[in-house]
């Protein structure tokens, strides 16, 4: 794994704004089995995804873990936790957002507004920022990596707590999806892999699988 870079944050101040919310509009995912792999049907997208990890088999899917889904006129979120875990309380979460982009942005915006986004929840001496993997191009992106040893303590219901996320990008001509799955545990040095709540191998095995293993495409 490549060594952990902490960045400036100032350098993607601007790229926040990029990052609107989303209306909390909750609806069943629209999201189906397929071959053993999971399909989000949204913003005029299909988004084949592989199964979340912490499953040992692949038999009914989406049965077995807790989902949920909010969309807007320009993006939808969909993540997705282990049964018996939920938005406010998980220690493992899977997710996609999908975002209308005609080409506007280069995923390499998106993933400097990401940075942005998760940064401002964490203490800025325990955050840090990896990359898995060299860029072909602003388009062409590594995983990203990003580790919060300690959130900030505004964020009183995670005090004590801290995260691993990675995440990969992908875009066709009018839209662009961020795929991610964070761990959470207890607070740690973003410095030292052994104190993380969970193992750099799997941290790398997952990067590689957002990477390799999903497709987007516009839907028919």
């Amino acid at each position: 794994m490549t060594q952990i870079r902490i960045l400036s944050l100032a350098l993607f101040a601007l790229a926040g704004a990029m990052t609107p919310a989303i209306a909390q509009v909750r609806t069943p995912a629209p999201l189906v089995e397929d071959g053993g792999r999971l399909v989000l049907d949204a913003m005029g997208h299909k988004l084949d995804l592989p199964l979340p990890d912490w499953l040992e088999t692949p038999d009914n899917a989406i049965g077995r873990v807790e989902t949920t889904f909010v969309a807007d006129d320009g993006q939808a979120l969909l993540e997705i936790y282990p049964k018996g875990e939920s938005e406010a309380l998980w220690t493992t979460l899977y997710g996609a957002r999908l975002s209308r982009d005609d080409n506007e942005r280069t995923l390499a915006d998106y993933r400097a507004a990401l940075m942005v986004l998760h940064a401002n929840s964490c203490k800025p001496e325990l955050t840090g920022f990896f990359q898995l993997g060299p860029d072909k191009d602003d388009n062409d992106l590594a995983p990203l990596g990003f580790v919060c040893g300690g959130y900030l303590d505004r964020y009183r219901t995670f005090a004590g707590l801290g995260e691993v996320m990675v995440a990969s990008f992908n875009r066709t001509e009018t839209g662009v999806a961020i795929i991610y799955q964070e761990w959470r545990g207890k607070a740690f040095n973003p410095g030292d892999p052994k104190t993380w709540p969970v193992a750099t191998d799997v941290v790398q095995s997952r990067a590689n699988e957002l990477k390799a293993q999903v497709a987007l495409s516009k839907a028919d």
